[in-house]
Order: C-alpha cells, then sequence, then structure tokens
C-alpha cells in the first residue's frame, strides 16, 4: 500500500470514504485574501438580520445557518458535523446500538433511506432503500434536522415506531411499524453453497480485509479444499474504509494498481497498488464474481472496479451508485468537525466512476422481487443528485438510462422463480455462472 500521509486517520462512514485531518494541518490552503470583500457582504447581512428580523435571533443558528448554506453549496456529501453527528458516526463505526438498522441520508430537507441493514428490523417489514420517511409516530419531520430525526428512530429495543413511507411508484404515503432491536454491525458474512463461496460485505469498517480473509481461510475448510469459486456480494454497500477498501482488494490481486486518489493539491495525491498482504492471492486462483447494485458505493466501487480493471473478477448486477469522491473530515475540537470533498478517486485504467459508478461486465437484473423493476426506472445515483460533482469526462446521459429498461434476455418471473425456491435470483445466477463454467475462463479474467 502505498505512504500514507502522517496527517491522515481513516475511518468509515456512510457513502464516503473519509480521512480525518486536524484543523491545524498544513495540507489546508489558506482563504484567498481576495475573499475579503465577500465576507464582509456576509457579515452586513448578519447584522440586517439581527437588527431587522421580526423575531429575536440566535448567533448560534445564523453562524451554524450560514455554514450549512456555505457546505450545502459546494456537493451533497460536504456537511457540518458537531456532537451528535459524530456521536451517530463514532457508533455506526465501532459499537451497536437499539434502532432500526437503517442507513439514512438527508435531501431537501426530508430523511431519505440509503438502504437497510441486511437482517435488520426494518429490512424485516419491508423499507426499501430510495424511500422517503415524512412522519414518526404520526409528527411531521419535514425540515427536522438528520441528528434530531435519527435520534428519534432509535430508542430501547422491543418498543416500536410507526413511519410513514413515500415510496416511488406508489400513488399514496403509507404507514409501516417497526420494533426496535439491538442493531450489532456484522460487516462481513459467509456461507457455502454447492461449493460457491458466497461472501457477503456489508460496510467497509475496521478490519473488513481481515474478515474476509478470515471468511475464506473458513469456507476453504469447510469445502474440504474443494472450493469452486467466490463470490464477493457488495450490493447495498454505501461504503467507508478507503484503506479498508484497498486491503479487500489487495486480497485478490498480486500486483498492479488499486486506486488513485487525486485533488486540487497536487501533493496530496495518493496511489494504492498491490502489495499481497494476505500471502498473495487469498482465492488462490479460484474465479470470483462480484456482486454490485444501485446501491453499492464509494468504497464498494473501488474493488469492483479494481478487480474490474485487473481482470481479476466478473462483475455482475446491475450500475453502482457513481460515487467517486473522498471526503476528509476536519476536525475543529472535539465535538466540532467539517465533512469536505477533496479528492476523486480513479480506478487503475484511469476511470473516475463519478455520476457513471461501476458498468457491470454481466447486467443481471434481481427477478426474484416483483418491485425491482419497477424501482430500477426510478432508482436514484449520484448523478441525480442536486449539486453532484461532474465527470471530468463528460457522460452521455443516455447511456445512464440503458440500465433502466428491461432486459430481454431475462424472462423469468417472481413467482416463477418463487416456485423453483430462488429468492435471490442475482446470487443465483452468479453461483450458476460459476458452476457452469468450471472456472476456466472467470479464473483467467474472460
Amino acid at each position: 500500500m502505498a505512504t500514507k500521509l502522517s496527517t491522515f486517520l481513516r475511518t468509515s462512514l456512510l457513502l464516503g470514504a473519509v480521512s480525518i485531518l486536524p484543523a491545524t494541518t498544513a495540507g489546508l490552503a489558506a482563504v484567498d485574501g481576495r475573499s475579503g470583500p465577500e465576507f464582509g457582504k456576509l457579515y452586513t447581512i448578519y447584522q440586517l438580520v439581527k437588527a431587522n428580523y421580526v423575531d429575536k435571533t440566535d448567533d448560534d443558528k445564523l453562524i451554524k445557518g450560514a455554514i450549512d448554506g456555505m457546505l450545502e453549496s459546494l456537493d451533497p456529501h460536504s456537511e457540518y458535523l458537531e456532537g451528535s453527528s459524530l456521536t451517530r458516526l463514532d457508533t455506526m463505526i465501532d459499537g451497536s446500538y437499539s434502532g432500526l438498522g437503517l442507513s439514512v441520508q438527508s435531501e431537501q430537507e426530508t430523511v431519505k433511506v440509503i438502504s437497510p441493514m441486511r437482517g435488520s428490523p426494518a429490512a424485516a417489514v419491508g423499507v426499501k432503500a430510495g424511500d422517503y420517511i415524512t412522519h414518526l409516530d404520526g409528527k411531521l419531520i419535514y425540515g427536522l434536522p438528520l441528528d434530531d430525526a435519527v435520534a428519534q428512530m432509535r430508542g430501547e429495543a422491543g418498543s416500536k415506531i410507526r413511519l410513514t413511507i413515500v415510496r416511488q411508484g406508489r400513488d399514496e404515503p403509507f404507514d409501516i411499524t417497526v420494533t426496535r432491536g439491538v442493531i450489532t454491525l456484522e460487516p462481513v458474512t459467509h456461507k457455502l453453497t454447492d461449493g460457491i463461496g458466497v461472501v457477503t460485505v456489508n460496510e467497509f469498517s475496521r478490519d473488513v480485509g481481515r474478515y474476509v480473509n478470515d471468511s475464506i481461510e473458513a469456507m476453504r475448510k469447510e469445502s474440504g479444499g474443494r472450493m469452486q469459486g467466490i463470490v464477493l456480494d457488495l450490493r447495498q454497500n454505501p461504503g467507508g474504509s478507503l484503506d479498508e477498501a484497498v486491503a479487500l482488494s489487495d486480497l485478490f490481486l498480486t500486483k498492479g494498481d488499486i486506486v488513485s486518489q487525486r485533488g486540487r493539491i497536487a501533493s496530496e495525491n495518493q496511489y494504492y497498488r498491490a502489495e499481497s498482504m494476505f500471502r498473495g492471492d487469498v482465492a488462490a486462483g479460484l474465479p470470483v464474481v462480484v456482486l454490485i447494485d444501485a446501491g453499492s458505493a464509494s468504497a464498494s466501487e473501488i474493488v469492483a472496479g479494481a478487480l474490474q480493471d485487473q481482470k481479476r473478477a466478473l462483475i455482475m448486477g446491475d450500475r453502482s451508485f457513481g460515487k467517486g469522491s473522498v471526503q476528509s473530515m476536519i476536525r475543529l475540537d472535539r465535538t466540532h468537525a467539517v465533512k469536505l470533498t477533496t479528492a476523486r478517486y480513479f480506478t487503475p485504467s484511469g476511470k473516475s466512476v463519478q455520476e457513471g459508478g461501476i458498468e457491470p461486465d454481466i447486467r443481471v437484473p434481481q427477478l426474484s422481487d416483483p418491485d425491482a423493476a419497477k424501482r430500477a426506472k426510478l432508482q436514484i445515483r449520484e448523478s441525480d443528485l442536486r449539486g453532484h460533482l461532474i465527470n471530468e469526462i463528460s457522460m452521455d446521459d443516455k447511456k445512464l438510462e440503458t440500465d433502466k429498461a428491461e432486459d430481454p434476455r431475462f424472462k423469468d418471473t417472481p413467482e416463477g422463480l418463487k416456485a423453483k425456491g430462488i429468492t435471490d435470483f442475482q446470487l443465483h445466477y452468479a453461483i450458476a455462472t460459476l458452476k457452469r463454467t468450471g472456472g476456466s475462463q472467470l479464473a483467467k479474467g474472460k
């Protein structure tokens, strides 16, 4: 792995590969002196508000509003974090909590579901990625700060909360009652199916690379050394630590580039290369299929892009989310920080996944989900977010819409698949592909 900047400590955050920097780091550029008149304008407006607004104003609220507005004008991922936000981040990285098991973000003053965690109370009752939560126990939460909404959704295990959901494709809002549970973060799970090892990576938190390595070793022993291939399932994985994405990619690569990180400050550009930290290719040349979908973002796209460009794996599923930027969390003090987009990342071939995402080698729809086709046409990705970073290479909007059309190659129906006992068609297709080819072509990256 490339030498890291001494000021960088990488950690996990939803939908982003994030670095933590102190506010005093030399890597922060000085403010241009020519900005003085603009700051004067800002102060003039502050004085006008203080003197003339209909109600007495609070300085903390005004300053926070100015900071929030400044960062929101940049892109969807830069934001100001204070006490509860940082606490929520720390909990997501290291611990467990009582709640619903939802990854959410604020979008136009509403709470949008990024994805329900696998096996969570929210997933069990049918909350889906892309849902908008408008009310909690009948109370409107439009305009409520995200941290306040999250705090209300958390609570004692066994207690219930009623969510009002707005879902694209449904004419009317509807209610779902969820029983809170203890959410234990389990970043990696595995199972052996018909001689194929299936490794599911739910998030890129601490030690994910080592967990995947251990999972593969455990399945190899379980199979008596006769494992035929590996499915690496990154679906609905919103990202996390850049270092863990590099470590996971390095498991399957013996040489070559994994990802590069390039920002405005050339001296901080980073190049990460395979070093075979776990005794070479942990899969020992076995064929690998990587499953992705529209919920696979950031660190997930780093892994998929590296293994695709290095021809080490076949990428299967749906086009990924398309978040090709890196955020640095710059701590102002113990309870305040700024999360700022500071770089774009590029796959080994030099491709930026910003907007376009990772295109699968074989596009496979999720036919076992009766609502999947309808949601695919309405699926929101990075390119749909207001104020998203523009790809340096112009993207063809028509090309980005092709994955919303039905694929004539796949004719199965959810009912027909259910009758065959197939509940996850994408995973079924990946396993069948590995068994059908016998690994001869996939192992060579063909």
